[in-house]
């Protein structure tokens, strides 16, 4: 009986775990910066799949989704044409970013 009411206790916190681990997971979107609107602190990009073989950043999809950056952490500034990675949550029915990396610009500083 004791064993059984362990492994019962071991399901439980271990299920337990799984689901708070999937309740903090942010989402990633990569692609070129399309527009950056300080004042309204939107950033719209189009996104680019995960086909590193062509290109180093992916390609582009056609798809175009706004993030809302206003309470992200944003490294260099982003720029039209610029490739962008960026974390973010759902929020209702926007996208709210948490951290931005202007990747093309990360790659400038490497030279």
């Amino acid at each position: 009986m004791k064993t059984l009411i362990k492994t019962s206790s071991s399901i439980v916190i271990a299920l337990g775990w799984l689901f708070s681990v999937n309740a903090f997971a942010a989402e990633v979107a990569q692609g070129e910066c399309v527009s950056y609107n300080q004042e309204t602190k939107i950033v719209t990009i189009q996104e680019y799949d995960t086909d590193f073989s062509k290109s180093k950043y992916g390609n582009p999809t056609g798809i175009i989704s706004e993030f809302d950056v206003s309470t992200a952490k944003i490294g260099m500034l982003p720029e039209p044409g610029n490739i962008l990675r960026i974390s973010y949550m759902i929020e209702g029915n926007k996208k709210a970013a948490l951290k931005i990396m202007n990747v093309s610009k990360q790659d400038l500083m490497k030279k």
